[in-house]
């Protein structure tokens, strides 16, 4: 599968600061809970986000081998006061503006450690602009704000989530994936307002030696059809799959119990 450019996943890490700087700084209530992290509030969430790209900087800039505990992260944390939208603002500017420079110096090839395959800095802006893409879906729904998301990008995201799926259930990472297998059983994710150009369809198969996914048109078991950005969303549990615009054609058990067994993310 044909990656974007480094510079783009940098780009869009950028941008979702921004845009999750805007929620912080929207007057949203910062000990709100967050309905699909319950166990969050909006601050504990933005302090979790930040926090990940300071730990990738930090990770990055070392040229790191080995895991570096977050709580040797400088500033990783966030600001002492809980409930100041301002100094949390200015900490998460700060953390991105790290992460992208860092990233941006440091250049794709670069080896650095992970906790997947790909050991270079390439994993990490990938990995980066979709774990505050979905983050910020997180915090707009806790703030009642609409949400929109670049196409390439969601579609990159899907692209990525099937395979840490793959990689999860490829090495025992959590016992639930160990689950996703079944001859002959398939899931295809259509987005219907996506051009041609972006061939935004998707076919999951779980079969009996595990996960195996690829892009096309193909009929399935069940198919989750909609629009680009609310179809990511559901597959990473942050709609349900009744929201409006989308449609479950088949056996929708089958979708569940992936949604079920992908919880790790």
């Amino acid at each position: 599968m044909t990656l974007l450019a480094h510079d783009r996943y940098c780009d869009e890490i950028d941008h979702q600061v921004q845009q999750l700087r805007a929620v912080v700084t929207s007057g949203a209530d910062l000990a709100a809970t967050v309905p699909t992290c319950p166990e969050w509030s909006l601050e504990d969430l933005v302090r979790h986000m930040g926090g990940a790209l300071r730990w990738v900087d930090t990770l990055v800039r070392a040229r790191a081998q080995e895991n570096i505990p977050k709580e040797r992260v400088p500033f990783g944390a966030g600001p002492e006061e809980r409930g100041d939208a301002a100094a949390l603002d200015k900490w998460l500017a700060q953390s991105g503006e790290l992460v992208v420079g860092a990233l941006r110096e440091a250049g794709p090839g670069t080896a650095v450690w992970t906790w997947a395959g790909n050991r270079d800095c390439g994993f990490w802006a990938r990995r980066m602009a979709h774990e505050i893409t979905v983050h910020r879906a997180d915090a707009v729904l806790a703030a009642g704000l609409p949400y929109e998301v670049a196409p390439d990008i969601a579609a990159d995201a899907l692209d990525e989530w099937l395979e840490l799926v793959e990689w999860v259930q490829r090495n025992d990472a959590h016992p639930a994936a160990g689950e996703l297998r079944g001859s002959g059983r398939s899931i295809h994710l259509h987005a219907t307002d996506a051009g041609p150009d972006l061939n935004a369809e998707w076919i999951v198969e779980l079969g009996q030696e595990g996960v195996s996914w690829r892009r096309g048109h193909e009929k399935a078991t069940v198919a989750l059809r909609g629009p680009l950005t609310p179809v990511l969303l559901a597959f990473y549990r942050r709609l349900p799959l009744d929201a409006p615009g989308l449609e479950v054609l088949g056996e929708r058990e089958l979708l569940e119990f992936w949604l079920e067994r992908t919880s790790f993310g």
